[in-house]
């Protein structure tokens, strides 16, 4: 089975074609919140570049988060027109999981972490398992100061991924036994993506395109924001 990739949840666009013999291609852009203008040009490239026709294309795979709310409305708006179009079924896999497969082969305690702005972190624990990793906690969102309060109480060395560390580095890296991975595995793959999901398709672990909804863990900025203004008491009156 072929699989389309599409990772848009953090500041770096990405799109993969790949399926039991691997990934055949991916595309990886940081650059702004150009997540619109990137994502279907660099899928018309992959495409190209591997000969592909999106018509043989049997699940779409996308990033559902946690991450940047307008990134995740992106990549999860094209998964969603791309699986009806080709009438074909959708693979959903968190961001955080994205990060942690890269490393898998590490002993230590793989800390995946996401800037969620607002000054928190969006994180989970994994560790090394036969094949991949496994997850050792809920997705969280918290600051990293609790984060560093929960590794301090595991009392393990542990390897961070993902963006979070790069916002937070003197804080995560100094506050616990820690090591970075580094700009590297700043980002979830779309090619981790593609193997992560093929895995699931073949099980079909996938859901239709209409039941696919974004991991956001906690209120948009709009809508906090929103909140604070708002009397308490007070709701909309129909126009």
């Amino acid at each position: 089975m072929l699989i389309l990739g599409i990772e848009t949840a953090t500041l770096q666009v990405g799109c993969a074609l790949g399926g039991h013999e691997g990934v055949r291609a991916s595309f990886h852009a940081a650059h702004g919140r150009r997540h619109v203008e990137t994502l279907a040009p660099a899928i018309a490239f992959i495409c190209r570049q591997t000969q592909v026709d999106l018509v043989e294309v049997g699940a779409v795979a996308v990033d559902v988060g946690p991450g940047l709310f307008s990134g995740l409305r992106v990549g999860v708006a094209a998964a969603k027109a791309f699986a009806q179009a080709l009438r074909v079924p959708v693979v959903g896999v968190a961001s955080l999981d994205l990060l942690a497969f890269p490393v898998r082969h590490t002993n230590r305690l793989i800390v995946s972490a996401i800037d969620a702005r607002r000054r928190e972190l969006f994180y989970a624990f994994y560790r090394q398992v036969p094949g991949g990793v496994q997850r050792l906690s809920p997705y969280n969102v918290g600051t990293a100061e609790e984060l560093v309060s929960e590794l301090v109480a595991r009392g393990e060395e542990s390897l961070f991924v993902g963006d979070g560390v790069l916002r937070y580095p003197e804080m995560l890296i100094e506050g616990a036994r820690t090591e970075s991975g580094g700009p590297a595995t700043a980002h979830p793959s779309a090619a981790a993506l593609v193997e992560l999901a093929h895995p699931l398709a073949m099980r079909e672990e996938f859901v239709q395109s209409w039941e696919l909804e974004p991991l956001y863990l906690r209120k948009s900025d709009a809508e906090i924001n929103w909140d604070r203004r708002t009397p308490p008491g007070w709701t909309a009156a129909a126009i």
